[in-house]
């Protein structure tokens, strides 16, 4: 009989892949426009349009905020979610794009512990190797040696923290209808967010709105495909896939920003891609986590 985690970490797959490229160019407009806004004003104007996108689907399904459960976890989610988007946009302003992501690749690793620790689920040794393997991939694209520090570094190292919280907490909140989980994502980075944007606006001109709003829609909509795809896999597992968005994020850096890489780049892209594929194929019998359904 086939094993069922399996099939939906798959499934899984899919949705994670698509919120990577729809993040990336989300990230990838605050890059180009983040050095002129506070962090906190394109945080509001993310949150305040993905709320707005979510109205209707709020309004179509009242039932679905009855007897709403483990608020707290969606209070502590929400709270790990505005540290890690406010930083990262501070970050994402002040570095480049592939070693924006390649400093968040050292998350995958807390959140493998993370998820065998708290949410009990099974880590086999292949997914341990292959987060090691990407690991290292990371280390040998970004070489180290030639980083250096300053605020966005910083920055970066708190996204790392604060959303594997967010991640962690997600997958203890599984059992939560979407639009539950996305409707308090949004409404709380709105309030997080307002007060602080208010006391730091700088005015948008006309012909910026129609981008920044956009960095909205495409990161709401990556948001729905994020948390289709941990209500139907493993955090290990999508932890370990993740690898892949540093071969998305430094295309659109090379093709978009000019950012192009360097030589051992392109070799520890190839242990990046190599630990992608292994665990996305490799098919073995796992624990299923009482979690899904």
């Amino acid at each position: 009989m086939r094993p069922e985690a399996e099939p939906r970490n798959g499934h899984a797959a899919l949705w994670l892949l698509t919120d990577m490229a729809l993040n990336i160019w989300a990230l990838s407009i605050v890059k180009a426009l983040g050095l002129g806004y506070p962090a906190f004003q394109l945080v509001f104007l993310r949150a305040g349009v993905g709320f707005l996108l979510m109205l209707p689907w709020i309004l179509r399904t009242p039932q679905a905020f009855r007897n709403v459960q483990d608020l707290h976890l969606h209070a502590l989610r929400v709270g790990f979610s505005a540290v890690a988007l406010t930083a990262s946009f501070f970050a994402i302003s002040r570095l480049p794009l592939a070693l924006f992501t390649a400093i968040s690749f050292t998350r995958p690793i807390l959140t493998m512990i993370a998820a065998a620790w708290l949410l009990r689920e099974v880590i086999t040794r292949d997914r341990w190797a292959a987060a090691v393997v990407g690991l290292l991939g990371v280390v040998i694209a970004v070489n180290p040696g030639q980083l250096s520090g300053g605020a966005g570094l910083a920055a970066q190292v708190l996204v790392v923290f604060a959303a594997t919280g967010a991640v962690i907490t997600t997958r203890k909140l599984v059992a939560a209808p979407t639009v539950v989980m996305m409707t308090f994502y949004t409404a709380g980075l709105t309030l997080i967010a307002a007060p602080f944007a208010l006391l730091n606006w700088q005015p948008v001109p006309a012909a910026q709105w129609p981008t920044l709003l956009a960095i909205g829609v495409f990161a709401q909509s990556a948001q729905f495909c994020f948390l289709r795809a941990h209500r139907y896999g493993q955090a290990g597992f999508l932890s370990v896939l993740s690898y892949a968005s540093l071969v998305f994020s430094t295309g659109v850096g090379w093709l978009v920003f000019g950012e192009i890489p360097k030589p051992g780049f392109w070799a520890g892209a190839a242990l990046i891609i190599s630990a992608t594929l292994w665990i996305t194929v490799r098919r073995r019998p796992a624990t299923r986590h009482p979690g899904l359904r």
